[in-house]
């Protein structure tokens, strides 16, 4: 039996909101993988949503960077030891300096300043990731930082006319994505992107829920349908309801503004990155 230590119950509860003994039962259930211990819990409905799984809080920053042209950009992670350091303006410009050098180049080296920043700073300094786009066709990329960077995204949208990207309300729409996604926190652009093994992975949930198991199968079908379309709904960009007219989701007021342009627009991709995620 896998050892279920204190630490590893704890770890369960930040991720979940559950209670102490039902994260212990379902570490005991999943044989001490959290990961499965999450699920479990989920279908017994004692897994609060608000809670993001898999997240630990770590200090540091996200920088952006996106070219004059708006043609490429960048996003970068950096981690620090304490948060004296990330809100120092010494770090915000290392780390700026570091966007800039993954938005220009495809492939940056950046452990040189890495060294040279531990050694001025006097703190461990890791740079956690980085990923830099490049627009393909007719387009524009756009940055946002949020709550002092512990948030970024940068997105890619498309346009048929070459002169669609120099309209005001074409860019505006650029921007306006980026805070869509800062807020909302999508997975996905559409629907069609979301892989079948985690769509079959929600219905399996669905489906052994307290609430769902004991209903019979001819209303089973229809019943999944509902919260297929509801988590769409929550994880896929285009059809969350849009930050500015929850009336519309994005899907509608992009073609909204792609009448109005004489054009068609495609939000093609992004990013988005928090600080400690996934760790």
């Amino acid at each position: 039996m896998a050892d279920i230590t204190p630490a590893l119950v704890g770890k369960l509860r930040e991720m979940t909101n559950a209670g102490l003994m039902d994260c212990k039962n379902a570490l005991v259930e999943s044989q001490g993988d959290l990961s499965g211990a999450v699920d479990i819990l989920r279908k017994k409905g004692q897994a609060s949503a608000a809670k993001k799984a898999g997240r630990e809080a770590k200090e540091g920053l996200i920088a952006q960077a996106v070219s004059a042209n708006g043609r490429s950009g960048a996003l970068v992670e950096v981690n620090c030891e304490t948060d004296f350091v990330a809100r120092n303006d010494s770090f915000k410009a290392f780390c700026n300096d570091l966007a800039a050098k993954a938005a220009a180049e495809a492939a940056p080296d950046l452990e040189a300043e890495r060294v040279a920043a531990v050694a001025r700073i006097g703190e461990n300094i890791q740079i956690r990731r980085f990923q830099r786009l490049e627009v393909t066709g007719n387009g524009l990329l756009a940055a946002y930082i949020h709550l002092g960077g512990k948030i970024g995204v940068l997105v890619e949208v498309g346009a048929g006319k070459p002169e669609t990207v120099n309209a005001e309300e074409f860019k505006q729409l650029v921007r306006d994505i980026t805070m869509q996604i800062t807020a909302a926190n999508p997975g996905y652009v559409s629907r069609e992107q979301v892989p079948a093994e985690v769509i079959a992975k929600e219905d399996d949930i669905a489906r052994n829920s307290d609430a769902l198991k004991d209903k019979p199968a001819a209303a089973m079908e229809n019943i999944l349908k509902g919260k297929r379309e509801k988590f769409f709904q929550g994880v896929c960009l285009l059809e969350q309801g849009f930050v500015k007219n929850p009336d519309l989701n994005v899907k509608a007021h992009v073609a909204s503004v792609a009448k109005s342009l004489g054009d068609t627009l495609e939000v093609r991709r992004f990013l988005r990155f928090q600080v400690g995620e996934g760790l």
